[in-house]
């Protein structure tokens, strides 16, 4: 069976909260793609929406959405998820994962791309309270 460590970013607080999922729990994420948005109830996060950012499989390889299939592949790269050139137009090839979440992953890295709405409105919303006006004006 599936065993996920997912993390789940909030850009806007910049916080991230970490929840394991196992069994059939985990079983609704095999198959999802890098950039998918999901409900947010996969992660315990009732009313949410996330999207997929990113992963990693069990031998540590990353997950890089331009690699189609949940397979391993040696790719060239220039730049971008697995490889960070030290000189400009350096290019390596390198081993990363497919796009697609498979039993093999092991970490999922998700963000928030909306919260509910009562949750906006309670921290935008603030009553101030009314003003007295001055009693000696006549």
């Amino acid at each position: 069976m599936a065993k996920f460590k997912i993390i789940v970013s909030d850009p806007d607080s910049g916080t991230s909260k970490t929840v394991e999922l196992e069994g059939t729990r985990a079983v609704p994420l095999i198959g999802r793609r890098v950039g998918e948005v999901l409900d947010g109830a996969i992660a315990g996060l009732s009313g949410h929406k996330v999207q997929i950012t990113g992963g990693s499989d069990k031998d540590g390889f990353p997950m890089r959405p331009d690699v189609h299939g949940g397979v391993r592949r040696k790719v060239i790269l220039g730049g971008g998820v697995g490889f960070n050139p030290r000189d400009e137009g350096q290019r390596k090839r390198k081993m990363v994962r497919g796009n697609v979440i498979t039993d093999e992953i092991v970490q999922i890295n998700m963000k928030i791309v909306e919260k509910p709405k009562q949750a906006k409105e309670g921290k935008k919303k603030k009553e101030k309270a009314p003003k007295k006006e001055d009693e000696t004006k006549t």
